[in-house]
């Protein structure tokens, strides 16, 4: 089935749908030590902020550019929003790009990769939350909310020891809160506005004007980069790259299905992004234990219960 034909048929089937999120997860979660590692190959100064919005913004300008230039070789035209969509393209970009990442980029230069992976699976809770009592586009349920204290409960459970403590920083552990508010916000635009506009024009180019205002702002708060060799740059590009695909990934599914279907994976998000800060940044030296295999099986046991009874309605019955 070619998924540019019948998109509704391909992006609705639960198969693709855990495939897609799960691959989405993964490349979300590479970022925590990867934005951590562009500092140092940018030599950037972490206690800068314009810096720090400047590189996500030249960041997310690329990614931009990426997911226009493969949604345009898909569609076989250039893809441009209409231009009465231009607001929606620029509502998006507030809450998607420039808010979610200034939160993001700030707060994780103020806080550890790991603990940072798991502030930010309450984006599941708050993406859940925003579309049933903020955007109104499902409706809330006992079953949703079991299947996220679970998941939620996983990725709290793998840090529950010298990488995890409840000592609160407002530039850092809130905001890595703010930064998943952001995004919870923007997940639920994506549904309402995608219906629209073509979903790779609304991402691309919401991905472009955001970067492009992040730019601005870090320059004219004195934001700077002076330094770049072959391995930043290639940093540079797969974070680019991993934005571009995630982010167009996720558009097509949130357009095709419940948004609590598709958010609960995102608890897989910080599982991800704990693990790749633990290996990659040595974070932690246990990778692999009885913490982490109890959290999969919540984290998992959280999915399935969303996917499969999330959407059911249950009576109960009165005895006579």
């Amino acid at each position: 089935m070619n998924p540019f034909k019948e998109p509704e048929k391909f992006f609705s089937k639960p198969v693709v749908v855990c495939l897609c999120a799960i691959f989405c997860c993964i490349l979300w979660g590479s970022a925590f030590p990867c934005v951590k590692i562009g500092y140092k190959l940018f030599r950037l100064d972490t206690s800068s902020s314009p810096d720090l919005i400047l590189f996500a913004g030249i960041r997310f300008t690329l990614a931009g550019m990426l997911v226009v230039a493969f949604g345009s070789v898909a569609n076989r035209k250039f893809l441009v929003p209409k231009a009465k969509n231009l607001w929606r393209v620029g509502f998006v970009a507030l809450f998607q790009t420039v808010l979610q990442y200034t939160f993001f980029y700030i707060g994780l230069a103020n806080c550890a990769g790991v603990k940072s992976s798991v502030l930010n699976g309450l984006g599941v809770f708050f993406t859940i939350l925003a579309a049933c009592f903020l955007f109104r586009t499902e409706k809330f349920n006992i079953v949703k909310l079991l299947g996220c204290i679970l998941g939620f409960g996983g990725v709290i459970l793998i840090n529950l020891g010298e990488d995890f403590s409840f000592s609160f920083k407002l530039t850092g552990e809130g905001f890595i809160i703010f930064s998943g508010l952001s995004s919870a916000i923007a997940a639920g635009l994506v549904k309402i506005f995608s219906k629209k506009e073509n979903t790779a024009a609304l991402c691309g180019w919401q991905f472009f004007f955001g970067g492009l205002l992040l730019i601005v702002i870090g320059l004219c708060s004195g934001g700077r980069i002076d330094y770049m060799d072959a391995g930043a740059a290639f940093m540079l590009l797969y974070l680019a790259f991993l934005s571009a695909c995630a982010f167009t990934l996720q558009g097509f599914l949130l357009k095709y299905n419940p948004v609590s279907k598709v958010a609960v994976y995102k608890s897989t998000n910080p599982l991800f992004g704990a693990l790749f800060s633990a290996a990659i940044l040595g974070e932690s030296g246990q990778l692999l234990s009885y913490f982490t295999l109890l959290a999969l099986f919540l984290v998992c046991a959280g999915i399935f219960i969303i996917n499969k009874f999330g959407e059911k309605s249950f009576k109960i019955k009165k005895s006579d």
